[in-house]
């Protein structure tokens, strides 16, 4: 299948004077169903959940299991931790034909992805990140996978942001070097709660000296943060997580989760034979929001 190009689609919102609205990488819940039904609702690119590249690339289980796509899933960029440039780059080649892009995560703060050196561990070794990239970005070239512009798939990373950004601009930097095209920053540093309000003025910073489009991700939870977020920081794109598993229809203007996507997903999630737990979690966060003004 030929997939279309995030890219392209970057500077084609740009000329409109737009920006591209993006669910992000959420462990177990952006799944295909789920990556479907927020496409209904303006969002126009998905990425699917963190997959362990060394796992990936030596299990059939693992490649079954984690990784499923449609025509209609398109674009997708499915995301990778991994810390040695070879299990990336083998992890790359397998599903470089089936994607949009191949992302890096260098953000996630969890303490054992930080203990295998994934994640955020990569925030504080640029070289590793450059090697990275570049081993991912070798492998989709000599997959020979083009998109619908003619264009190999992309490879990007996801990040934070250090106390020091001018730390988060050299990061930047070497992944450009090795061959990012985007970037996508978590306004927060690996020590920051969720609770605690994302930095703008880090992702502005990072938007000022970055050569590639930047997404905003932290703090997106209505089309009105959406736009803040643009406006405060001047990137292409935003990222939402939490924010679209409470509404999945945020990006397209609704308050609160409609009732015809909640009975959407149900189809989706028994059509793609979701895991019933899963099923459960994002039934419970769409009706968060409904169930908590009943009970007002």
């Amino acid at each position: 299948m030929t997939r279309a190009s995030v890219l392209a689609l970057f500077q084609e919102r740009k000329e409109k004077g737009g920006y591209l609205r993006i669910c992000a990488p959420m462990v177990r819940y952006s799944k295909v169903a789920f990556r479907d039904l927020v496409r209904l609702y303006d969002c126009d690119v998905a990425y699917t959940p963190m997959i362990l590249a060394d796992v990936f690339r030596n299990s059939d289980i693992a490649r079954d299991s984690e990784l499923t796509t449609t025509a209609n899933d398109d674009p997708v960029i499915v995301q990778f931790a991994a810390s040695r440039p070879e299990d990336l780059a083998d992890a790359t080649t397998l599903v470089a034909r089936y994607v949009s892009g191949v992302d890096l995560n260098c953000g996630c703060p969890q303490r054992w992805a930080i203990g295998e050196g994934i994640g955020c561990a990569l925030m504080e070794q640029r070289e590793t990140v450059h090697a990275l990239v570049r081993a991912a970005s070798s492998a989709v070239a000599a997959s020979g996978a083009r998109l619908a512009d003619g264009e190999p798939p992309s490879v990007s990373v996801k990040i934070r942001v250090h106390d020091d950004l001018r730390r988060t601009a050299e990061l930047v930097r070497a992944a450009e070097d090795a061959g990012a095209a985007f970037v996508a920053v978590h306004g927060r540093t690996r020590k920051m709660r969720s609770s605690e309000p994302v930095d703008y003025d880090a992702i502005r910073t990072v938007k000022k000296h970055a050569r590639v489009p930047v997404v905003a991700n932290g703090d997106i939870f209505t089309s009105a943060d959406a736009d803040q977020a643009v406006a405060a920081t001047g990137v292409d794109g935003v990222m939402a997580a939490r924010g679209l598993l409470r509404n999945p229809a945020l990006f397209a203007g609704h308050a609160r989760t409609p009732p015809e996507a909640v009975a959407e997903y149900l189809r989706l999630g028994v059509a793609y034979r979701t895991p019933p737990f899963v099923l459960h979690g994002h039934i419970k966060f769409m009706l968060e929001d409904s169930m908590s003004r009943a009970g007002e």
